[in-house]
């Protein structure tokens, strides 16, 4: 009987060990049907489509819908795409001006870039771009949308987009330009020793920029940082502005599918430059690396944050070459940006610790406007323009950037700047 047992046991563990062993074979045996079923679709449209197409062809598109449905920031880029994509982050290209985004399969503005065609011609963030002149957007990917926007300068472009609170869409036609973005701008409030700082997006060249405001500025006592519409950049540029401001603690981290892929980034005490007291303006157009800077300031309650909820961008992407030469590539989604609290912004975005509506500031009730029977047409008049409301307030502001001073009819027609302002002085008072 013992030697029943002992042999019994044996042959279990022997039975286990197999098993154990077998596991992965089955793995690479599914694997190996996946890849054959893949193979055998190639196949199958490359003999019977009705068009004649050629076997490359054939996967470009297989590799385009593949990354396309991963999620909306990852993407294949062909040659063409490789080469446009490094011409759009020199600095300089052909196009609208316009940043864009997919938001529950819609292809979405997240900002228009200062004083650019889109800017001009009115658009908004968070307008939905139907078609970009007679192509509808439904089911193209994000790559090729922005494609299709670009081109030679002074040629002609129309966008149909639909926009929350119109009933019908809007067609609005522009012509493309030679998009230059200065990122930085620095200014001062008129009668206040207060300094304005805005960053339009975050290139090479921010966080150098920024600390020689700073330091050219010395006297004032307090800074507002804009980053309305500001759609991102780079990720290093970031922290670097985070650093301007922060001595000590995380900034962001990235985690992956794995916990061992986590990267923190940290501030450094040598890269603060002041301690002055500080309000950051945000808005939905807000997203990314502006995410970042306004969220990493909020939780080391370095900042009051001032505006609308951030779009809530996320989320980490890299380029990784497929050949040799480097010219094909893919845009892949790696990891996920956290805050220094932990909370993430991929869907979620940054809510402000005051909310401030754009727009005019508004009037008390005392001297508000008192519908008559008589006011009714103005009345619905002044309706009708409130949509532009937004726009003008942010054309006020930034316009004319060679204008060194932010007037009080300017603070007047942004409600969000007015209201910042009144925070900053409350915390300069605070911080005496």
């Amino acid at each position: 009987m013992n030697k029943l047992l002992i042999a019994t046991s044996i042959a279990f563990v022997l039975s286990q060990n197999i098993f154990a062993k077998e596991a992965p074979v089955e793995n690479e045996q599914t694997r190996f049907e996946s890849l054959s079923k893949l193979t055998k679709v190639i196949g199958t449209v490359e003999k019977y489509y009705v068009d004649d197409i050629k076997l490359q062809q054939i996967v470009d598109k297989a590799l385009k819908g593949l990354m396309q449905e991963l999620d909306a920031h990852s993407s294949y880029l062909d040659k063409k795409a490789s080469k446009e994509m490094s011409i759009a982050t020199s600095g300089e290209f052909g196009g609208l001006g316009i940043t864009v985004g997919m938001r529950d399969g819609a292809l979405t503005v997240i900002s228009p870039i200062d004083d650019t065609p889109a800017f001009k011609a009115g658009v908004k963030s968070g307008d939905i771009i139907l078609k970009i002149n007679e192509t509808s957007t439904i089911g193209i990917t994000l790559d090729e949308a922005v494609n299709m926007m670009r081109g030679e300068p002074k040629s002609d472009i129309k966008l149909t987009i639909v926009r929350k609170g119109d009933n019908k869409p809007l067609e609005i036609a522009m012509k493309r330009d030679i998009i230059k973005v200065q990122s930085v701008f620095a200014k001062k409030i008129e009668g206040e020793n207060l300094l304005y700082l805005r960053i339009s997006s975050f290139d090479t060249k921010v966080t150098n920029d920024l600390e020689k405001a700073i330091k050219e500025n010395k006297d004032v006592k307090g800074i507002v940082l804009d980053l309305r519409n500001n759609p991102g950049g780079l990720l290093n540029q970031a922290i670097g502005v985070v650093d301007l401001f922060v001595k000590n603690g995380v900034i962001v981290s990235q985690k992956g599918r794995d916990a061992s892929d986590e990267e923190k980034f940290e501030a450094s005490k040598f890269g603060t430059k002041t301690d002055l007291p500080l309000v950051v303006l945000v808005n939905e157009g807000s997203a990314s690396a502006s995410e970042i800077v306004s969220g990493a300031l909020q939780d080391h309650k370095r900042a009051i944050l001032v505006g609308e909820k951030t779009f809530g961008k996320g989320s980490v992407q890299a380029v990784l070459p497929i050949d040799n030469e480097k010219t094909e590539n893919i845009k892949l989604t790696i990891a996920k940006y956290y805050l220094p609290s932990g909370r993430t912004i991929q869907a979620e975005g940054v809510t402000p610790d005051i909310i401030a509506s754009a727009g005019k500031v508004v009037q008390s009730e005392e001297n508000g406007l008192k519908i008559k029977e008589a006011d009714l047409k103005k009345h619905l008049e002044g309706e009708l323009n409130k949509v532009d409301d937004k726009l003008k307030a942010e054309e006020k502001a930034v316009k004319d950037e060679t204008k060194k001073i932010i007037s009080k009819d300017d603070l007047q027609n942004d409600n969000q700047l007015n209201t910042s302002l009144a925070v900053l002085k409350s915390l300069i008072i605070m911080n005496k």
